[in-house]
């Protein structure tokens, strides 16, 4: 890992939790910012020199809190906290946080997630459209109730059962009136685990006529960050023009 000085990445405490935090050189004209949600590996973005070269380019602050194997729901996950909720600590902590510290809010902020992150920057998307109009996700673990069967350790102990986990994901939070008005989504077609549950995802949004982009056709090798590094410059080219279309939409 790159030394936080040359790279432009330092670690901060938000709600009695870590955050890891990016400061580009020079931050872009308009102030936005990137909030971006980990996944089920607990892999750091700051480890990845694609993205952060990248962050550099469009000039983007980044935001990235770690809250464990939470899937970012509103449900509690004791590895992360036995009282605070995933949800709770992004509302109630994290956007506080990029408020005082960039004075960003929506339609500035932009969601980006990979694998139990891009389906919870999906999530967070579809339930509070208003707060994040502009999301992407790379690799969407959508339907993760399928994870109870292969042995997950902190799902049966944040759901009754797989059906009550299912009833709780992205795909089920879709609204039909309100919904986010700039999404982006991809997924490998050898990811065996989660390329169905985007193409679900996808399916509905066509049958509703919610506007979106995905691309689940382009191969990369599966699930991991060789196929999120392959992505990467498109979801956060994404973010870049998408953002600037809301600030426009606005004046």
């Amino acid at each position: 890992m790159s030394d936080s000085t040359t790279t432009g990445w330092s670690e901060e405490t938000l709600g009695g939790h870590p955050a890891d935090i990016f400061e580009p050189a020079r931050r872009n004209e308009h102030g936005y910012v990137v909030l971006y949600l980990h996944g089920v590996h607990l892999n750091r973005l700051r480890d990845q020199p694609a993205f952060t070269e990248l962050f550099e380019r469009h000039g983007l602050p980044v935001i990235s809190p770690h809250t464990q194997r939470s899937w970012w729901t509103d449900r509690v996950c004791e590895e992360f906290d036995p009282q605070l909720t995933a949800e709770r600590h992004v509302l109630d902590n994290v956007l506080p946080a990029i408020e005082q510290r960039w004075g960003a809010i929506a339609p500035r902020l932009a969601l980006l997630g990979t694998s139990m992150g891009g389906q919870g920057a999906l999530r967070f998307s579809f339930k509070y459209p208003d707060r994040f109009p502009v999301v992407a996700a790379i690799s969407p673990a959508i339907d993760y109730q399928r994870r109870w069967q292969d042995g997950d350790e902190t799902l049966p102990l944040m759901y009754r059962d797989p059906e009550e986990a299912r009833q709780d994901t992205a795909t089920l939070h879709v609204h039909p009136l309100n919904w986010p008005r700039n999404m982006w989504f991809s997924c490998c077609p050898t990811d065996l685990h989660w390329h169905e549950s985007a193409e679900r995802l996808q399916m509905k949004l066509q049958a509703l006529g919610i506007p979106h982009e995905c691309d689940l056709e382009t191969e990369g090798g599966g699930h991991g960050f060789g196929y999120y590094s392959q992505m990467a410059e498109r979801a956060i080219g994404f973010l870049a023009e998408r953002l600037d279309r809301e600030r426009l939409r606005i004046l």
